[in-house]
């Protein structure tokens, strides 16, 4: 007969061998996206409005200066661009979803280093992809906004490689959630999240109080 102790080790060997391995799916890991498109106020309330985005974030991309401030940035001078980091949960929205987004509520890719009342290379429309697949996923979305003329006009949003993000200063951070009647958000942002919660009724949703 075998002894108590060998007979316990052997069933606990027995059902670490026989019990199922948990396995954690890369894609409930959160993903990252990066845009530009005019003043970051918007594109990050925008999203921050969107059903499983877990983080938006202002600040600078596609520049030369290290670390710059929103003065360097709004001389055109270090070619960075007002972008907003978006940090998602693929399980719940996806990338393609997002360049939805973006594309239709979020800005209007055919203005040329501008947005509304906001002129200048900082305002310009970018989509940051941070591998190929993002890349490939852009770039077959603005051929299909061309191929159904979705605009009127060309879509000038530039694809480029994310190289650097620089959060932008804290007063910047959810600016459309702190001043949501200033006149410039009243104007030029609070439609963006009527025509959200009108074109994606699934994908909107109330962000979660700070």
């Amino acid at each position: 007969m075998m002894p108590t102790s060998l007979a316990a080790a052997a069933l606990t060997l027995s059902v670490m061998l026989t019990a199922p391995v948990p396995v954690v799916s890369a894609q409930a890991r959160p993903a990252t996206a990066v845009f530009a498109g005019g003043c970051f106020w918007g594109i990050e309330g925008v999203f921050e409005h969107v059903k499983g985005v877990v983080s938006a974030t202002a600040g600078y991309a596609g520049g030369s200066v290290a670390a710059p401030s929103y003065e360097q940035v709004s001389s055109g001078a270090t070619g960075h661009a007002e972008s907003v980091r978006v940090i998602y949960d693929p399980s719940q929205v996806t990338y393609d979803q997002l360049l939805d987004v973006f594309f239709s509520v979020a800005h209007d890719p055919t203005q040329r280093n501008r947005q509304g009342p906001d002129v200048g290379t900082q305002y310009r429309s970018i989509v940051f992809y941070g591998d190929s697949t993002q890349r490939r996923l852009a770039q077959a979305h603005i051929a299909d906004l061309a191929s159904r003329k979705v605009y009127p006009a060309p879509v000038v949003t530039e694809i480029v490689p994310l190289d650097s993000f620089y959060t932008a200063e804290a007063y910047h951070q959810h600016y459309m959630a702190r001043h949501p009647h200033a006149l410039y958000i009243l104007y030029n942002d609070a439609p963006k999240l009527k025509s959200l919660e009108r074109e994606f009724p699934s994908l909107y949703r109330e962000p979660p109080k700070e």
